[in-house]
């Protein structure tokens, strides 16, 4: 398990989440280096619109002209879901 800090606190990533995260969204591992700051500094922060307690971290790309996505549950401790890479933000921004 790996953690990190974000604007939330203390974030884990657990391995099981991590297998997730590669096995169906094989093209984090070219991006993986910028899972840290895209948690502790990102570009900007929306709220899920299901779930309340849901958050995704953003941090721009600019050579692929796409965002690092980050989707942190936000609980007793704080994990991550998933991460993506998407070129469109999604609302409503927190």
């Amino acid at each position: 398990m790996k953690k990190f800090q974000s604007p939330f606190g203390e974030v884990e990533l657990t391995d099981e989440r991590e297998k997730h995260i590669l096995q169906f969204h094989p093209e984090i591992r070219l991006y993986r280096k910028h899972l840290p700051s895209t948690i502790e500094n990102p570009d900007t922060i929306r709220r899920s619109k299901s779930d309340q307690k849901v958050v995704i971290l953003y941090h721009s790309i600019p050579t692929k002209k796409q965002y690092l996505a980050v989707v942190i549950k936000m609980n007793r401790r704080n994990f991550i879901l998933t991460a993506y890479l998407t070129n469109k933000l999604k609302t409503p921004k927190l």
